[in-house]
């Protein structure tokens, strides 16, 4: 960031009085300029015994499979968001059910969230972010071509759920680890 958004002036980088942390500040308008992680958001959809699936039209991990998710919007619920992503990643309508993962991911200022959901009819296709959208049984996941670690893992937590018979909220955090530099 380098104007502020209130007044048009340059910003600072520094930590304001009374905070612990470095924010952009305007000397100008004195406004404090607060960054906050971005949130993720999708769903588990299922049909009988197959998961949704998306392969990537986009960038990052073009060409990878997916939860139907994305970031929320202004104005809506995480659920609202979830349902929305799913019907432009996915073209899937869905019964919205529980709040299903939520993973903390800090070096990239994001959480993803994914809910539980039923597909409601196979009336669905890819939409504009997606190359395809499938239906997939647990041995059919294409698992080394997984866009992101949060969808493995969510993935993984949905089908020992679903083995066991009962499904919980699964909570973690994906750390940033630094290539080993070789011998």
């Amino acid at each position: 960031m380098k104007f502020c958004s209130s007044c048009g002036r340059e910003v600072i980088l520094q930590i304001p009085d009374g905070d612990n942390r470095h924010r952009y500040c305007c000397r100008h308008c004195s406004a404090i300029h607060y960054q906050n992680p971005r949130m993720v958001i999708g769903t588990v959809t299922v049909w009988e015994e197959k998961i949704l699936l998306c392969r990537r039209a986009i960038e990052p991990r073009h060409g990878y499979w997916t939860l139907p998710a994305g970031f929320m919007e202004n104005g809506e619920t995480t659920d609202e968001g979830a349902a929305r992503e799913t019907l432009e990643e996915a073209g899937a309508r869905i019964d919205m059910g529980p709040l299903f993962s939520m993973i903390d991911v800090p070096h990239v200022d994001q959480v993803h969230l994914f809910y539980r959901a039923s597909l409601l009819h196979l009336d669905f296709e890819p939409g504009p972010e997606s190359l395809e959208a499938k239906l997939f049984h647990e041995d059919e996941i294409p698992w080394d071509e997984i866009a992101f670690r949060t969808v493995g893992q969510t993935l993984k937590w949905f089908f020992e759920d679903r083995r066991s018979g009962r499904y919980d909220l699964h909570t973690s955090s994906i750390r940033y680890q630094p290539p080993r530099p070789e011998a």
